[in-house]
């Protein structure tokens, strides 16, 4: 009883000492981004002169090559750098691919290649503050957004090819939810802010908001039979520019065959 009491013991303490050394070398703790003069008031900076804001003009650099379903395009996330507390080496955050919808009675035909939803690879990372755009045809790159944000969902059409109800899927766009305005007015672009979800075209232009600005999103749905996404958001009432338990949830649903078809599900 006695040595399994000390091993048990034993054990703890080594997990406590390598809990303790990640701490102490990496700080993954809530992304945010402190706001520069760019794009916040000197007036709110001095209320907020506590947050020590910076600049946006951090060190930044990609992470992979994202291979799309079209070869002439390519992604590279952009990754925000940090620096140890100690040692001040740089790291940055890591991709990361979210789980894919499970799919009920589809055909035996089916391939979605473990992809979040066919035809759409989905990923996700600490401190993802751009996507680089790549076209190889003209020789061209171009970020799909101007500065800085924070990227919480990338969607983006797999390389594999995919089918659905056993014809094939075709994705020409990619999907983005990110925080991109300081809505709450506290100097930094987190997760305090809305959260909002755009429609790119494949050139990486952004072309529309598929929910209100006014909307902070939450999660989101798969329909297979319809090829809709279905996208739950809380509506801030109060316009404070924060995300509350007691506002309303919507849903909103977009047509996947073509994104630019959108509608309310739910009101």
């Amino acid at each position: 009883m006695e040595t399994s009491i000390s091993t048990n013991r034993l054990f703890l303490v080594i997990f406590l000492a390598i809990a303790s050394f990640a701490c102490s070398t990496q700080d993954y703790s809530e992304k945010s981004l402190p706001l520069g003069d760019s794009r916040y008031s000197y007036e709110a900076r001095k209320k907020y002169a506590s947050l020590n804001l910076d600049s946006l003009n951090f060190d930044s650099r990609p992470i992979r090559v994202l291979l799309t379903a079209n070869p002439e395009h390519r992604l590279s996330p952009v990754f925000k750098v940090n620096y140890y507390k100690k040692s001040r080496k740089p790291y940055t955050g890591t991709i990361n691919f979210h789980q894919k919808f499970t799919s009920y009675g589809e055909p035996a035909n089916q391939k979605w290649h473990d992809n979040f939803m066919p035809g759409f690879e989905a990923i996700y990372g600490f401190e993802m503050v751009n996507i680089s755009h790549f076209n190889n045809k003209i020789l061209k790159e171009n970020k799909l957004f101007p500065t800085p944000v924070l990227v919480q969902t990338l969607y983006y059409p797999t390389f594999d090819k995919d089918t659905l109800n056993g014809k094939p899927v075709i994705r020409n766009y990619y999907i983005v939810s990110v925080y991109d305005e300081d809505t709450n007015g506290d100097g930094m672009l987190n997760k305090k802010d809305l959260r909002r979800i755009y429609h790119f075209d494949e050139n990486g232009n952004k072309t529309k908001a598929l929910v209100p600005p006014n909307f902070s999103v939450m999660s989101s749905d798969y329909d297979s039979a319809n090829d809709y996404m279905y996208i739950f958001a809380r509506k801030d009432e109060n316009n404070n520019g924060k995300m509350e338990a007691k506002e309303p949830i919507q849903i909103f649903w977009v047509d996947l065959k073509d994104p630019a078809n959108t509608g309310l599900q739910y009101e």
